[in-house]
This record gives C-alpha cells, structure tokens and sequence, in this order.
C-alpha cells in the first residue's frame, strides 16, 4: 500500500504544482478556469500559489506525514471550493476535473 500512496502523492504533487504555478503566474490559460466560474484574477493567483506551496508540501511530506497531511487537507478544501464555484456559477460539468481531484486526494488521505 504504501507505493500507492507514494505514486498517488506524486501525481498529485505535480498535478498541483503545475497547475498552481500557471495561475500564479498570471497565464490566460490558467486563469481561463478561473474566470469562467467568476473568480476575480488576484484570487486565482493566490490560489495558484496556495496549490504550488501544497504541492511542494506533499513531496517533503512524503518524509513527514504531519507536513503531508495538512497538505493534503488544504487541497482537499480547496478542491472542494472548486466544486462549490462551479456549482454556483451553473457550470457543472467544469466541476468533473476537480471532483476527481478531491477523489484522489480523498484516498491519499485514507493511504496515509
């Protein structure tokens, strides 16, 4: 089990981080996701920084659980705010990439 966990966090690490950097960065592309569901850019961007601190999180975390664990959670809402931003702004079929992301997440948690 604990290979599982280890690939799971992995692919969650670099999921994350690159997906929190290009909105970080301010790229229309990563912002694109952000701005459909109405999320002004200032957030996003934070947002994206707050994915990209998780993501390296997760990795040093593989030698640390405390540290993986937090991170883990944090995404975990995070991901969960996501959910509720597409729901709200009626565009749930853009909610999909990250229920499977709060799924994974969910199982890494339940890994550990």
């Amino acid at each position: 089990m604990h290979t599982t966990h280890v690939v799971l966090v992995s692919l969650l690490a670099l999921i994350f981080l690159i997906s929190g950097l290009s909105k970080a960065s301010g790229n229309p592309k990563g912002l694109s996701g952000t701005r459909d569901v109405n999320v002004p850019d200032q957030l996003a961007r934070f947002i994206g920084a707050w994915e990209a601190l998780a993501a390296l999180a997760l990795v040093i975390g593989l030698r640390a659980t405390f540290i993986q664990w937090g991170a883990l959670i944090v995404l975990w809402v995070t991901m969960g705010g996501a959910i509720y931003a597409h729901f709200r702004a009626e565009k749930v079929k853009t909610a999909v990439p990250a229920f499977i992301l709060l799924t994974l997440i969910s199982i890494a948690l339940v890994t550990i």
